[in-house]
């Protein structure tokens, strides 16, 4: 069994095709070596356990945080390198999504790994209890699924799938590793058909697809009612399946129609999708499935797939007028109820996709499984949603969505029934400071997953000392205040600045650890821009002067602070806010924060002391008689370029 502080020395990946080359990158990002082992080498061709790694590495956006961490990565094939399992204290089969090629390989496996190594299967639908049965009584109990999301490095949920016999011990150190080093959002999951994300998120698209027939809309339309105006990713549903493979959907669908007999219609898959299959219209690995583009007269034209003539047609812009009225709301919210409001044909679809959506969401409590945030936790971290179902329901109003499955017929479970009884009812409530979640039992529990979790945008109002419009100080206890910048884009004018230099007088004085950081999805997008142009358009010089100085000294006083400073970015961290964290006496940045000094993109220079930092960086890297420019060139060139990093690291 693994060791009370498990921590793998190094990882053994087998099959290197899109997914196994990819969570390769991910572990190897994380400074754990990888063995990636594949067939062996037809006569005279290159191996493909490395041809499959180039092809992850020259992907993008890159699986891999740095170029270099892929020197972390050994290749090899089943036959001469199988033996080399024995050097891993994990492995991680990801081979083709057949149950009788991957029995076989776990069997063959079994022979060469250690006593104690731990041994799991990257499956979508797979039921574990079936491949369990490849493995010895010895190793069984350490024999589980885990399910990554594509891309690994993007998508961070792990579904884990615990065997008929796996040693829950397992699972705890997988939870605990997989979270503090992989950065995964981890769920443990019912063995039951697709598991919980894919079982949902299947789901979606096939009720998509009977909408889309029913109300006669394009391929086009449906996009644009499933992407970012409901909280969805840019590529909505169908250039979603375009990437994730047109063939791969439509075996998850006839997986799921002849596992669940009782919803065999539900997943039945469309005619038109058996027919792209057929015509290897695959998506994005052949060029061509819902979508595809050509360049004509040296115009990129994006075409559409046409489902009722089985054509592709122009693609065009859905012309409904609640579509448009709802993508120039600023909130989700707002923009759903806008959509739900309306009386065209997406205000129609709207209704009875989330009537039909929410309804056959909450049946699947406690089936596939017994907690319903861990739905709300797998949409978001696994299909990039902005709010899991549960907590859109609770954003847009409890009552708003019941009346909705009310109005269309939909059944109600029981629980969902017994909710709608109380006052003021909701899936999630805040009592002393923490999360919690409404159960099956009627009752109220905490959510496991945030247990321990300082939650800044739920501090409760006692912990609060500074208050503005556009920052907030918390006392956060143990002598720590934290300062969260919460304007449009988090981006920086005069009153963030003197909410920074209010929060360290406060920590000045009280003796206390400052952390800088922010709400939202992004760090900052930068200095006020639109403030600057209007100072400079109205000749404001002096006024300009004073707001570039006070930027200036406020960064200082971030650099020269008589107490421990922390700035905390993540995601986009531009120009302004890149500039915030150079001065920053210590950074702990999330693992996905793009920063850069962008200001030229948009004809400036960077004013708030950046340059100056990286001329310091660049000083500090001299040696004696090295020549000057070459090195100038490395530090300035991304700031001439208005480059961004790729990553933290």
């Amino acid at each position: 069994m693994p060791t009370q502080h498990w921590n793998p020395r190094k990882v053994g990946v087998l099959g290197s095709g899109v997914m196994g080359s990819q969570i390769a990158c991910l572990f190897a990002s994380a400074n754990v070596p990888v063995i990636l082992l594949d067939l062996p080498a037809p006569d005279g061709k290159e191996l493909p356990a490395k041809k499959g790694l180039q092809k992850a590495l020259n992907t993008k956006p890159s699986p891999i945080h740095l170029p270099e961490y892929a020197e972390l990565i050994e290749t090899g094939d089943f036959e001469k390198d199988i033996h080399r399992l024995q050097e891993v204290d994990w492995v991680i089969e990801a081979i083709i999504e057949d149950i009788n090629a991957k029995k076989s390989l776990l069997n063959k496996i079994s022979n060469f790994v250690k006593p104690n190594t731990i041994i799991s299967t990257n499956t979508s639908s797979i039921p574990i209890k079936l491949l369990s049965e490849a493995l010895p009584p010895h190793l069984k109990k350490q024999f589980l699924g885990t399910h990554f999301f594509n891309p690994p490095r993007y998508l961070p949920l792990l579904e884990l799938i615990p065997g008929p016999t796996t040693d829950p011990s397992i699972i705890k150190h997988l939870i605990d590793w997989t979270t503090k080093r992989l950065g995964r959002t981890c769920l443990v999951c019912k063995d039951t058909p697709a598991f919980i994300a894919n079982r949902i998120g299947v789901y979606a698209i096939a009720l998509v697809f009977k909408l889309m027939e029913e109300l006669d809309l394009s391929i086009a339309d449906v996009d644009a009612l499933t992407g970012p105006v409901v909280g969805r990713p840019k590529s909505a549903t169908f250039r979603t399946v375009d990437l994730v493979g047109l063939d791969t959907l439509l075996n998850v669908m006839e997986f799921l129609s002849n596992a669940l007999p009782q919803e065999k219609d539900i997943f039945k898959p469309p005619e038109y999708l058996r027919t792209l299959v057929k015509n290897n219209s695959l998506g994005e690995k052949t060029g061509k499935g819902f979508y595809f583009r050509e360049y004509k007269d040296g115009k990129r034209v994006i075409y559409m797939y046409d489902w009722k003539n089985n054509t592709y047609v122009p693609r065009q812009r859905s012309p409904f007028q609640s579509l448009m009225l709802a993508e120039n709301k600023q909130t989700l919210t707002d923009r759903i109820i806008t959509l739900l409001n309306g009386n065209d044909k997406a205000s129609e679809f709207t209704r009875r996709f989330f009537a039909s959506f929410l309804s056959y969401t909450a049946s699947k409590v406690p089936e596939i499984t017994d907690e319903f945030y861990q739905i709300d936790d797998a949409m978001e971290a696994g299909f990039g949603w902005e709010l899991g179902p549960f907590r859109l329901w609770d954003a847009v109003g409890f009552q708003t969505f019941y009346s909705l499955l009310q109005q269309y017929n939909e059944p109600i479970p029981t629980w969902i029934e017994a909710l709608a009884q109380n006052p003021s009812p909701s899936f999630y409530r805040w009592q002393k400071g923490q999360l919690q979640y409404y159960t099956t039992k009627g009752n109220y529990e905490e959510v496991e997953s945030v247990k321990g979790l300082i939650l800044l945008h739920a501090l409760p109002e006692k912990q609060k000392i500074l208050d503005s419009t556009s920052t907030t100080l918390y006392d956060l206890g143990d002598n720590v205040l934290s300062l969260i910048i919460h304007t449009r884009m988090n981006t920086i004018g005069e009153d963030v600045l003197y909410g920074i230099n209010k929060a360290l007088d406060t920590a000045e004085k009280k003796g206390c650890a400052l952390i800088i950081t922010s709400a939202g999805d992004n760090f900052s997008a930068g200095a006020n821009l639109a403030l600057i142009l209007q100072l400079a358009v109205d000749g404001e010089w002096e006024e300009l002067d004073m707001a570039v100085r006070l930027f200036q000294n406020t960064n200082l006083r971030i650099k020269y602070a008589e107490v421990p400073v922390i700035v905390a970015p993540f995601g986009l961290t531009l120009g302004g806010g890149a500039e915030i964290c150079l001065h920053a006496p210590a950074v702990v940045a999330e693992r996905e924060t793009y920063i850069g000094l962008v200001e030229t993109g948009v004809g400036l220079i960077p004013a708030g002391g950046g340059t100056k930092e990286m001329a310091l960086r660049a000083s500090r890297s001299f040696y004696k008689g090295d020549p000057e420019y070459p090195n100038l060139l490395r530090w300035f060139m991304p700031v001439a370029q208005a480059k961004v990093a790729e990553s933290a690291d």
